[in-house]
């Protein structure tokens, strides 16, 4: 069962940012395919990075809802999936083909996380903006519809500025 609770700490990070939003330092990853994600290349489209684990039950709970908000009808959103604390990149990658994952999986480290910002537990969710501007961090699980309706509310803001 997924947890239905409201987003809230994605909603406050919104809070905390709204003053003075962060241009992100822009982050290099790689891969299980090889292919190359810089924030850069994602100008003009959300981005969520999600850490998380083969282990980790609540990570695999919004395993779904990220790749049906991954393969969304309008592509405004790109997940980025970063695999923490594995023994073995092929187990992962096996995984992750078992749960139909449709987004980019890149094989991390605390190096790679450090490029985003810390990662105290699992799953953690980053969330830039358009604009490429840290907007939210969450340290726990989340729906898609917790997601949409945060990127929904943070652009009726936007456009009230």
């Amino acid at each position: 069962m997924l947890n239905k609770r409201p987003f809230y700490l994605l909603a406050l990070g919104l809070l905390l940012f709204a003053g003075t939003p962060l241009r992100a330092a822009e982050f290099s990853m790689t891969d299980t395919a090889g292919k190359a994600h810089t924030l850069s290349h994602y100008q003009g489209k959300w981005v969520l990075i999600n850490f998380w684990a083969t282990w980790c039950p609540p990570c695999l709970e919004e395993i779904p809802e990220l790749v049906d908000l991954h393969g969304n009808e309008s592509g405004n959103v790109v997940v980025l999936g970063v695999a923490m604390d594995y023994r073995d990149g092929e187990d992962v990658k096996r995984f992750a083909d078992s749960m139909l994952v449709n987004y980019p999986v890149i094989l991390g480290d605390r190096r790679l996380a450090a490029q985003v910002g810390p990662v105290q537990g699992l799953p953690t969710t980053y969330l830039y903006n358009p604009q490429g501007r840290l907007v939210a961090r969450q340290v726990g699980a989340i729906t898609r519809a917790e997601i949409e309706s945060f990127i929904r509310g943070t652009e009726k803001t936007t456009r009230k500025q």
